[in-house]
């Protein structure tokens, strides 16, 4: 019974995992459609903004340096960060523009 009760633990930190990193969008790659649809808060002038942001001044390093960006504060970062990434592969929200 033990084994079972910690396959299935184990079982569902895999889901939740694989399903967090699914709904995730890399700022650095993602195009500005992908991000107003990503970030809430964000809509498409802002995230045309991030976009060129990051083409003038290259890759964010941190998700925080989405506060360099007017209109972007401390608040849309917080409620977002769990779905922002800026590093890696974010699944299908890596395509090009």
């Amino acid at each position: 019974m033990k084994t079972i009760r910690a396959l299935f633990c184990i079982a569902s930190l895999l889901f939740v995992t694989t399903t967090a990193f699914a709904n995730s969008v890399n700022i650095n790659t993602a195009d500005a459609t992908e991000l107003a649809e990503m970030i809430n808060g964000v809509g498409l002038k802002k995230a045309q903004e991030i976009v060129r942001y990051r083409e003038q001044k290259g890759p964010f390093k941190t998700i925080e340096d989405l506060a360099n960006i007017k209109g972007i504060g401390q608040a849309t970062i917080e409620k977002n960060r769990q779905h922002m990434t800026t590093s890696g592969d974010a699944g299908k929200h890596a395509r090009k523009e």
